[in-house]
């Protein structure tokens, strides 16, 4: 069982948990995720390792409460345990010899995003970081990338913070105005990425699309990651989760994550019930927790 040491939130549905997991720890780079159950009979969840420290041991995750199993997880407390952790699994993210990259992230894809621009300013990279939200409420890791990127753009749907509209938005302006990138990261929902995508073709500019489809054992076994590069299958626990955002079939990708819509909102309803009434009979949230 894994420990968590702590645990705050970035917005009222975003968690950020920092547990100890050694082993992992000691071998993750940027990139790479873990899969981890609240409980011995819980769901299994990928999430990306935000960040890590080896002489602590620690591993930080951060995910969104959107369905039962992220529920249970939410309802875990500093100082309580996760059953599992499993990690670091996939490849890590290409960074080597890149001198100017762009990252661009949307959402909670910003969690995955943050190690990456971490990872390439600690190698001596010019870094533009790119992110963007639907409303101020939901911005979240903003003080993280101003300290790792050599550029910030924040942008938000309805204008409430930063620039008003997507993260294409400023990306292709920079590229119009003639700005060169040895790559371009993207790193959100599955549109996003795809949108990003058909903004670098144009130029040529190498993208890659972290990409995060259902996955089970992330050992390649189960075949449920599966998705389409350069007319290829591909396994994203194992042969990614980066890939050449310009091959990716993002229509396959999304069509396929619609597939499971259903079977997710019963999933949730059925663990929203159990949900409430657990959080009813628990004890406040600790000022801690909240801040």
């Amino acid at each position: 069982m894994y420990r968590i040491l702590k645990k705050t939130y970035l917005t009222p549905t975003v968690v950020r948990m920092e547990i100890a997991a050694p082993l992992a720890a000691r071998n993750a780079l940027a990139g790479q995720f873990v899969i981890l159950r609240a409980d011995e009979e819980g769901e299994r969840i990928p999430l990306t390792i935000a960040d890590h420290d080896a002489e602590r041991g620690t591993v930080t995750v951060i995910f969104q409460v959107v369905g039962g199993a992220t529920m249970a997880l939410e309802a875990k407390r500093e100082g309580d345990f996760v059953a599992t952790l499993a990690g670091p699994l996939g490849m890590p993210t290409p960074v080597e010899g890149l001198k100017k990259v762009a990252v661009v992230g949307g959402g909670v894809g910003c969690a995955i995003a943050l190690p990456v621009v971490k990872r390439l300013f600690e190698l001596g990279a010019e870094t533009t970081s790119i992110v963007g939200f639907r409303t101020a409420e939901l911005a979240i890791l903003e003080q993280e990338f101003l300290r790792y990127s050599s550029r910030f753009f924040l942008t938000t749907d309805d204008g409430s913070k930063g620039e008003r509209g997507n993260v294409c938005a400023p990306l292709s302006r920079l590229l119009a105005a003639g700005e060169r990138f040895d790559a371009v990261f993207a790193v959100g929902p599955l549109v996003m990425m795809k949108y990003v995508a058909e903004t670098t073709r144009p130029y040529a500019v190498k993208t890659i699309a972290s990409m995060d489809p259902i996955m089970i054992d992330g050992t390649g076994m189960c075949g449920c990651c599966r998705v389409t590069v350069d007319g290829k299958m591909k396994f994203a626990c194992v042969d990614g989760p980066d890939f050449d955002a310009h091959q990716v079939d993002f229509d396959e990708a999304i069509a396929r994550l619609k597939t499971y819509e259903p079977i997710e909102a019963r999933a949730r309803e059925r663990h929203c019930n159990l949900y409430r009434a657990a959080s009813q009979q628990a004890p406040a949230r600790t000022k801690r927790e909240e801040e």
